[in-house]
């Protein structure tokens, strides 16, 4: 068995917050039971966590090289630990995976957030009269719950989160396996190499996507979500919807674009959208200093981390699309609903939001591993951080009194306003100049080039380029270099929808 993320990552503390892993020297059944208790009880909502036996810790950080596990003891502990998972009230079973990491042994025991919870642990697992007690995790550590926990806890009973649910109206054969297989290669997981050597059922019970006993096993939520083609069938409006105004919004004219398909794939083609078709640089020469500064339209940091909060803290419930409206002046960004109540009005404004509680754990869990989102509460900071920088005006945050939305407002850069039509036409023309001498960068062979540079004054056909170039006829030369342009997304067609089309041409 090999575990959904990579061993590396889990120790580095940048895929998974070192409040969300215990390291324990040795096998200590009561310490690490007691643990397992409190990730199942996931109070926060973060996902659960991970218990690695075998590495000791200053600090929360991890010694290394591990101290490891004697080889003779690993199916002991094994044994031991599913017997000691029996006396949880409910029971529970975490995932347990044996690693040998640079040359020693160690267990790692990743406890996903319960479906049945709260759970109850012996206070005393050796004891033959057992004290059953609540355990959470506050910070880095395990406790007992205090009473006003207990209570929260048993509120919490039955409310899983709705990407940890299961869907009842899909089957495991609608997980694309294609899919799952990309994502293993990109957080570079130890499955990733397994994944044709094994079924299907068991690849998603080790990576937690599906839920249910043999003869009745679905998908959960964040598996549709992820990893089938289509999830809008099974979850309507999980989608991100894109209007650009080339004016203001009272204008006829206007770019829609509606952006679905695996969440992460939709996070990813809307932001390509907005780098290739929104974001603009210029050079500012001032009169009272020597160096130009450098600003953009818009900063790609921020508008990445608002896109990647509304996907990630968006309700999927509601059948409500994130929505992106862009026009002259800003970007608007909505999702439904806004942010829990227990937010204060005054914080959101200032962007200074520390959620206790998330609304999806484990959308959050898989975007941290793809580096998509770091989901410590950094995100509104990030945004007015990268915003000043830019020396763009603050965003604006808003919800309402019943947080039935959340909308982020995204200024165009003062510059890009004030400057005259000339200078920005000079500015544009040096821009298109820079962007083709890199797309020219990329090119592998004489032919690439002369084909890029051919499709940065005009659309073509292949048969206008190849006569361009010398070519009397489509050689297999020619063939090669569009096909690998085609590829590396540096030309596209017209026609993208018909590429046999006799009327196709390229653009870049």
């Amino acid at each position: 068995m090999a575990l959904p993320i990579n061993i590396e990552q889990l120790f580095d503390g940048a895929t998974v917050e070192w409040e969300r892993i215990e390291y324990k020297k040795g096998w200590n059944p009561n310490e690490i039971m007691h643990t397992v208790s409190a990730f199942a009880n996931d109070i926060n909502n973060w996902g659960g966590g991970y218990i690695i036996i075998g590495v000791e810790d200053n600090n929360g950080k991890p010694i290394l090289p591990p101290y490891g596990v004697n080889e003779d003891t690993v199916d002991k502990i094994q044994k031991e630990l599913l017997n000691y998972c029996n006396l949880l009230k409910p029971t529970y079973f975490p995932i347990v995976v044996p690693i040998i990491y640079k040359d020693k042994y160690i267990i790692v025991i990743w406890v996903p957030g319960g479906q049945n919870r709260p759970y109850k642990a012996p206070k005393d697992f050796y004891s033959k009269q057992k004290d059953y007690k609540f355990y959470v995790r506050r910070y880095a550590n395990t406790v007992p719950a205090k009473e006003k926990e207990e209570k929260e806890l048993y509120n919490l009973a039955g409310n899983i989160p709705f990407d940890d649910r299961i869907c009842f109206n899909a089957e495991v054969s609608d997980f694309k396996v294609s899919l799952i297989k990309e994502y293993l290669y990109d957080v570079k997981s130890d499955l990733y190499d397994k994944v044709t050597d094994i079924q299907v059922e068991v690849l998603s019970r080790q990576m937690n996507i599906i839920e249910g006993s043999q003869e009745f096993i679905k998908p959960k939520n964040i598996g549709i979500l992820m990893f089938n083609d289509e999830p809008q069938k099974f979850i309507p409006m999980c989608q991100i919807e894109l209007v650009h105004f080339l004016e203001t919004s009272a204008d006829d004219v206007f770019i829609e674009k509606v952006f679905t398909g695996p969440i992460h794939e939709q996070i990813r083609n809307v932001l390509k959208y907005i780098k290739n078709s929104i974001i603009k640089e210029k050079v500012i020469k001032l009169s009272d200093q020597a160096e130009a500064i450098r600003v953009f339209n818009y900063p790609y940091p921020a508008i990445e981390e608002t896109i990647v909060n509304a996907v990630y803290h968006r309700s999927y419930e509601e059948r409500n699309p994130i929505e992106i409206r862009i026009d002259k002046e800003k970007i608007v960004i909505v999702s439904y609903p806004g942010p829990d109540k227990s937010i204060r009005k005054e914080d959101i404004d200032k962007g200074e939001v520390i959620a206790r509680r998330y609304r999806n754990r484990r959308i959050g869990e898989f975007l941290k591993e793809l580096k998509l989102t770091e989901g410590r509460s950094t995100g509104l900071p990030k945004i007015i951080k990268s915003m000043r920088i830019n020396k763009s005006k603050k965003p604006i945050f808003e919800t309402d009194e019943e947080r039935t939305y959340f909308l982020a407002k995204l200024y165009i850069n003062s510059y890009f306003l004030n400057q005259d039509k000339a200078q920005d036409k000079a500015q544009d023309k040096a821009q298109d100049k820079m962007d083709l001498k890199k797309l020219e960068a990329l090119c592998i062979n004489v032919t690439e080039k002369e084909i890029v540079k051919l499709l940065s004054k005009k659309v073509m056909s292949k048969k206008e380029i190849a006569l361009k170039i010398g070519y009397k006829s489509i050689t297999g030369n020619i063939k090669r270099a569009f096909q690998r342009l085609l590829k590396e997304g540096i030309i596209k067609y017209t026609l993208p929808n018909k590429p046999n089309n006799r009327n196709q041409k390229y653009k870049l």
